[in-house]
C-alpha cells in the first residue's frame, strides 16, 4: 500500500494594503510569542533544571494575551500564534536529539517572516484563499495548477527580503508514484568547474551564478555601504536592490539544480554520491564562495527527497574513500593526486579524466554498498584480490 505524498506548491501574490497590514502584524505577533516562549524555555531550565513542554507555552499564551502589555496578539489569527509554539516544540525535539543545534531567538531584520495557518483558519473554495481576519480573498498567480481535487490542509505566508509576497499550500498530491523501475545506475561526482560529473561520461556544466551578477552585487552593496544606518528611506531602498540581486541568483540556481535532479532521478534506479561535509569545506577560505555557489548540499537534498518520491535510491559513499585516486580499471590507487591534475595515465596504461573516473569509481562502491554491503573505507594499497567494489562492478558486466 502506497502513502499519498505531501506536497507545497508555493505561488507569489500580491495582497492588498490592508491585508499587507494584517499579515505584517502576524508576523510580528508571530515573532514575538515565539521569542518569549524561547526566553521561558530557556530560563526554566537555567534556573530549576525543568523542561517546559509546549502545552504549558500554550498556557502562557493564554496568560499574556490577558496582560495589558501583550493585549495586541488578541488582534491577530491565534492559530499562526499556536503553530510558532510547535515550531518551537519541533525545533528543541531536534535539539535534545542531536540534529539541530540549540533555537535561537527570532530578529526583526534577519529572521523570515513567515506565518502558518491550518484550516480551521482559512477558506479555500474555487480556487480564492481566504486567511482568518481577512474579508476579501488573496490574489494569487496561480503559475501552475494544484492536483484535481485537492485541498490545503496548510497555508504559509511568507515574505522575503525583497518584499515579495509567497503563499505555500500544502496538499496530498496523488500524481507522485514510484517510477517504473529501470535498472540503470550512476556515479555522480560533484565539481566546481562541473557541477556534476557522471560515470557515463557527461559533464553538467555549472552556471556562475553568483560570479555572473557579482559586479552588480558590488556596486549594489558598495552603494549600501555609503548611506547611514538607520531606518532611512534611501538606505532601505539600497538594502532591497541588494536583496533582488542575490535573490535573482538564488532563483536561478534553484531552477536549475530542480531541472538537473529530476532529470537524473527520473532516468537511473539508483544514483551514488559522495558523502561531502560541506560545512567544513567552506571553512576554507579560497574555494568557500565556489562551493557556496555550487550549492552541493541543496543537490543532494533536492535528490534525495525526489528519490524517495518517484522509488529511486541514493547511495551515499564514505567521504575518505579515495575516487580520484583509484584506477577504475585496475584498481590501484595512487600516492598523491593534485587538484591541477585534470588527466592521468595509471601503471596499467589506462588513462582517465579524473572527474569521470572519480564517478566510476563511486559508482562501483555504490553499488557493492548497495547490493553485498561492502564497505568503501579508504584503502592504501590493493589488497591481494580485486577490491569488494571492484568484484561486484566485473560481476555486473559478466
Amino acid at each position: 500500500m502506497t502513502s499519498v505524498v505531501k506536497r507545497a506548491f508555493k505561488y507569489r501574490f500580491y495582497p492588498t494594503p490592508e491585508q499587507a497590514a494584517e499579515l505584517a502584524r502576524t508576523f510580528g505577533c508571530v515573532r514575538k510569542v515565539y521569542n518569549m516562549a524561547l526566553s521561558a524555555r530557556t530560563e526554566a531550565w537555567a534556573l530549576r533544571q525543568e523542561r517546559v513542554t509546549y502545552n504549558a507555552t500554550s498556557a502562557m499564551l493564554t496568560a499574556w494575551k490577558k496582560t495589558e502589555e501583550l493585549a495586541y496578539l488578541n488582534e491577530v489569527s491565534s492559530v499562526p500564534l499556536q503553530q510558532a509554539l510547535r515550531h518551537l516544540q519541533t525545533a528543541f525535539t531536534n535539539f535534545f536529539a542531536k540534529r539541530a543545534r540549540y533555537p535561537r531567538f527570532k530578529s526583526r531584520k534577519k529572521s523570515r517572516d513567515s506565518a502558518e495557518y491550518t484550516t480551521s483558519a482559512f477558506r479555500f473554495r474555487n480556487g480564492r484563499l481566504t486567511l482568518a481576519k481577512m474579508a476579501e480573498p488573496l490574489t494569487i498567480v496561480w503559475s501552475r495548477p494544484l492536483p484535481e481535487g485537492a485541498k490545503p490542509t496548510t497555508v504559509t505566508v511568507s515574505r522575503d527580503s525583497t518584499g515579495r509576497w509567497f503563499v505555500s499550500l500544502l496538499v496530498e498530491d496523488p500524481t507522485v508514484t514510484p517510477l517504473p523501475a529501470n535498472g540503470n545506475a550512476v556515479g555522480i561526482d560533484a565539481g566546481l568547474d562541473h557541477l556534476v560529473v557522471l560515470s557515463t561520461g557527461e559533464k553538467v556544466t555549472n552556471p556562475p551564478h553568483e560570479r555572473a551578477d557579482r559586479e552588480r552585487l558590488a556596486r549594489a552593496q558598495r552603494n549600501l555601504a555609503r548611506k547611514a544606518r538607520g531606518e532611512g528611506a534611501n538606505r532601505a531602498k539600497a538594502r532591497r536592490k541588494v536583496a533582488r540581486i542575490y535573490a535573482r541568483i538564488t532563483d536561478r540556481r534553484r531552477d536549475h539544480l530542480h531541472k538537473l535532479t529530476t532529470r537524473l532521478v527520473r532516468e537511473n534506479q539508483t544514483l551514488v554520491i559522495e558523502d561531502l561535509t560541506v560545512r567544513n569545506m567552506v571553512k576554507d577560505r579560497s574555494p568557500a564562495r565556489a562551493i557556496s555557489d555550487a550549492a552541493w548540499s541543496q543537490f543532494r537534498g533536492l535528490l534525495e527527497y525526489k528519490a524517495a518520491w518517484y522509488g529511486r535510491e541514493v547511495v551515499a559513499v564514505d567521504r575518505f574513500f579515495p575516487s580520484s585516486e583509484l584506477c577504475s580499471v585496475c584498481g590501484a590507487v595512487q600516492e598523491k593526486m593534485p587538484l591541477h591534475v585534470r588527466v592521468w595515465t595509471c601503471a596499467c596504461g589506462a588513462t582517465h579524466d579524473r572527474d569521470v573516473n572519480a564517478a566510476k569509481n563511486l559508482l562501483a562502491a555504490g553499488l557493492a554498498v548497495s547490493v553485498c554491503g561492502a564497505g568503501v573505507r579508504p584503502q592504501r594499497r590493493p589488497p591481494g584480490g580485486q577490491p569488494a567494489m571492484k568484484q561486484k562492478a566485473l560481476r555486473r558486466e559478466l
